[in-house]
């Protein structure tokens, strides 16, 4: 898959107070360009905890479900853009169908 983006990744664990989310991050990511997701059933298959959202959304736990990270995927396309990383706190205040954070 192409991760749309790291760098809203790096973003995210680069602040001080989510340093602890660059290894899962990072774990994370490496697995995804490696993948070939062509359905929501493959995704469950690799990741069991991972939740199938409307708006072709999927939501990772990250870190041991400290973090969220929300991704709409195209799957023809063979993209995954990430829409959304945040602490869980902060994912329970958004609308994962259409939150568009970066």
């Amino acid at each position: 898959m192409r991760v749309i983006a790291k760098s809203t990744l790096r973003k995210f664990w680069e602040q001080s107070q989510h340093a602890d989310a660059k290894g899962p991050l990072e774990s994370w990511y490496d697995e995804a360009i490696q993948a070939t997701w062509s359905s929501p059933q493959e995704i469950k298959a690799q990741y069991r905890s991972a939740s199938i959202c409307g708006n072709h959304r999927v939501v990772f736990n990250i870190g041991g479900n400290k973090y969220r990270l929300v991704v709409e995927m195209q799957y023809r396309a063979g993209i995954a853009w990430v829409k959304f990383i945040g602490t869980h706190a902060c994912y329970d205040e958004i609308d994962v169908e259409t939150v568009n954070d970066y």
